[in-house]
């Protein structure tokens, strides 16, 4: 059992499937897929659970403010586990940069985890950013501060 999440974001499955015309299967496939769900979580998160808005572009350091003004990032967590680093440093030809994730850290208030692998209920958890600070310090998450599924879920359950 996975630890206690901050919440779930959950979807009605028979409705999207009716709605999409596809077959049940290829809409966990499709919504399993952090590249597709992300824009979806980042919307009901932003307006259900922070009670606020999404960031003025895809290049700010955050995606979504909460109703005090404090920002989130929001991020999937896969069977790939996840990154707490900028978006632009992940992926082929892509490389980490302290610097730059140093500046992520300083513009937002911490991240908000979600683990898409339970699509259609998909738990989140909201980490401040002395979370995931205290982490990479202890050794936690690689140099590029990405951080397995296991991992993930085995620090939150220690940390509850």
């Amino acid at each position: 059992m996975p630890p206690f999440p901050s919440g779930t974001l959950e979807w009605e499955l028979p409705a999207l499937v009716l709605a999409l015309k596809i077959p049940e299967e290829e809409v966990i496939e499709y919504f399993r897929d952090g590249r597709r769900i992300a824009f979806l979580i980042e919307r009901r998160l932003a307006r259900e659970i922070l009670g606020g808005t999404l960031s003025p572009s895809e290049g700010s350091h955050f995606d979504a403010t909460d109703h005090d003004g404090n920002k989130w990032e929001i991020r999937s967590l896969s069977k790939r586990g996840t990154y707490f680093c900028p978006s632009y440093m992940v992926g082929s030809g892509r490389k980490f940069d302290e610097a730059g994730f140093q500046e992520k850290l300083n513009n937002i208030t911490g991240y908000i985890i979600c683990d898409i692998d339970r699509f259609p209920a998909v738990p989140y958890w909201m980490i401040p950013k002395s979370e995931i600070i205290a982490w990479r310090t202890a050794g936690h998450l690689s140099k590029d501060t990405r951080i397995s599924h296991k991992n993930f879920l085995k620090l939150i359950e220690q940390n509850q």
